[in-house]
């Protein structure tokens, strides 16, 4: 990737998604990847002039639950619930998994992420080799927080994804030490321990006291089935998931619970109280018939509620246009039309991600000193007219595809629709020789196990 330049974007409509919300035309100015001004068009020379032509500006969407590892499953393991879902098909083929093929799944969905306009993601990936996603995304461009996925107590999963405790811990925290901080801080890691199914309460504890020593975020999914629930009962001696989780001493602000589709009101206030962050993946938990989550219920409490597109093997797209859609419509069936809004989802889709990945200073709105994680959304499309309210066509109307140009720390990755640096073709082209490859090599695990 080239080093950003200067970069001054003209007659935009401009959705700020600051404190007051404010939209604004005209030009927002870029240096040394951050925005400097926001309104009329300032004076000086820019390496980089785009006419926006009254396109839509916005800050880049920030997905808080993706598997990158799990692109190359698309298509795989469908119409099944999770925990038949995780055994049958997804665990193996993680398991499968080389460098090549892990490198050729992160790179695929990397593209689609910046093809749709997506700028952050929070990402598990599997259990091996992650130093291969974080190559690959220092690479492609895209702003990340990373966690190699934790699993030391399961018997049911595939022998090569099982692993020692301290081997478990020391690697995550190898890792930390590795990437942390990478490319001029556009790279994180976290510690992600799968779920309380397969992991061990000594690796819980020993995520939580590093977590809160060291201000780390800890990346996990909760209470998104009702007998991964059960077993949770089972093994945590009577305590629902959400309590056993505070009980490891997992429940502070650096906490992100993917799901929490089922979680009862005690559960709720002990998130509230804690400042644990929920990341809301409402087309996964469609496609694996998990349920509907009690988003505005939880909004409602204070509690930080942001959006994913979970992986491609259980989506099956990464496109945060859907997740919104979905969020608002989902929530009008099961409550009320209005009580999640279009504005409401919007702020989830940026403001509420940056937040729970402690980045709300860095990235989610457009404001002078913020990282220029930017996308223009293009208006001269006939599924986009009238467009006579822009929260209502961002959400309800808008797609992925209407993504014109993506922007990280200043650098366009998307120009003019497609990939500035990248070619797509041979990105689609290897991950469907690696998916092949991948398969194959579960199928014969599973023969032979």
């Amino acid at each position: 990737m080239p080093v950003a330049g200067s970069s001054l974007i003209t007659n935009a409509t401009i959705l700020t998604m600051n404190d007051a919300l404010d939209i604004v035309d005209g030009a927002v100015s870029i240096r040394e990847g951050r925005i400097v001004s926001i309104g009329g068009e300032p004076s000086g020379t820019f390496d980089t002039i785009i006419d926006a032509r009254g396109a839509y500006l916005l800050p880049g969407f920030i997905q808080t639950h993706v598997h990158l590892c799990q692109t190359l499953f698309r298509g795989y393991a469908d119409d099944m619930p999770l925990l038949e879902w995780l055994r049958r098909r997804v665990w193996p083929m993680e398991a499968a998994h080389t460098p090549d093929t892990l490198r050729a799944s992160a790179r695929l969905a990397a593209a689609e992420l910046l093809l749709s306009g997506t700028t952050t993601a929070l990402t598990m990936e599997t259990v091996h080799d992650t130093d291969v996603v974080f190559e690959t995304l220092e690479e492609i461009g895209l702003r990340a927080v990373v966690g190699k996925c934790m699993m030391d107590a399961d018997r049911q999963v595939p022998r090569r994804l099982l692993e020692e405790t301290r081997a478990s811990i020391d690697e995550s925290v190898a890792l930390r030490k590795r990437w942390n901080g990478r490319a001029n801080g556009r790279l994180h890691a976290a510690f992600a321990p799968r779920f309380a199914v397969s992991c061990s309460r000594e690796l819980l504890e020993a995520v939580a006291d590093l977590s809160t020593r060291d201000k780390v975020i800890v990346h996990t999914h909760a209470s998104e089935n009702r007998d991964e629930i059960d077993v949770v009962r089972q093994l945590s001696g009577g305590l629902s998931n959400i309590e056993y989780l505070a009980d490891t001493g997992l429940a502070t602000p650096h906490l992100c619970t993917a799901h929490c589709v089922w979680v009862s009101d005690t559960e709720q206030a002990l998130l509230a109280e804690n400042d644990v962050k929920v990341m809301h993946c409402p087309s996964s938990n469609l496609k694996l018939g998990s349920g509907l989550a009690p988003v505005v219920e939880m909004r409602a409490r204070g509690i930080s509620v942001s959006l994913g597109s979970d992986g491609a093997a259980c989506n099956n797209r990464l496109d945060m246009f859907e997740e919104m859609r979905l969020a608002a419509t989902l929530q009008a069936v099961r409550r009320q039309p209005g009580l999640l809004t279009a504005r409401d989802v919007l702020w989830m889709a940026t403001r509420e991600g940056a937040r729970a990945l402690g980045l709300d200073r860095e990235i989610g709105s457009i404001e002078p000193g913020k990282r220029a994680d930017l996308i223009l959304i293009e208006r001269d499309r006939p599924h986009l007219a009238p467009d006579a309210d822009a929260w209502s066509t961002l959400v309800y109307a808008a797609r992925g595809s209407d993504v014109r140009l993506t922007m990280v720390d200043g650098s366009i990755l998307v120009k003019d629709f497609a990939l500035a640096y990248e070619d797509v073709t041979a990105i689609t082209s290897a991950a469907r020789a690696a998916a092949v490859v991948l398969s194959s090599r579960a199928s014969a695990s599973r023969h032979s196990a």
